[in-house]
């Protein structure tokens, strides 16, 4: 099952003009967030990214700019287990603080 991110909030940017296309931040995703076209790396599905920064630290040219932790993947996972969707209370409104 792919877990989903809460929507536009994944920091995650890929930086075309470093990107080689050698495809390892593919290999390194668990999400398969990204994807290789006319030798470059491309966003595929942004809300999928947990922000583990495993691209952006694997990548040899510096191309993903990934700011891990900030969406909070806890609240991802805490949705998949509990079925129901991810809700880090950034509304204001719980005592829970926000991502």
């Amino acid at each position: 099952m792919k877990l989903r991110h809460l929507k536009n909030v994944a920091k995650i940017k890929i930086i075309t003009e470093k990107c080689t296309g050698c495809g390892i931040c593919i290999d390194v995703c668990p999400q398969e967030v990204i994807e290789i076209a006319n030798g470059k790396a491309f966003l595929i599905d942004k809300d999928a990214c947990m922000e583990c920064g495993a691209c952006g630290m694997n990548c040899p040219f510096a191309s993903i700019d990934v700011k891990s932790g900030v969406g909070c993947t806890s609240a991802i996972i805490s949705g998949w287990i509990n079925g129901t969707e991810p809700n880090c209370d950034c509304s204001g409104g719980g005592s829970s603080g926000c991502c």
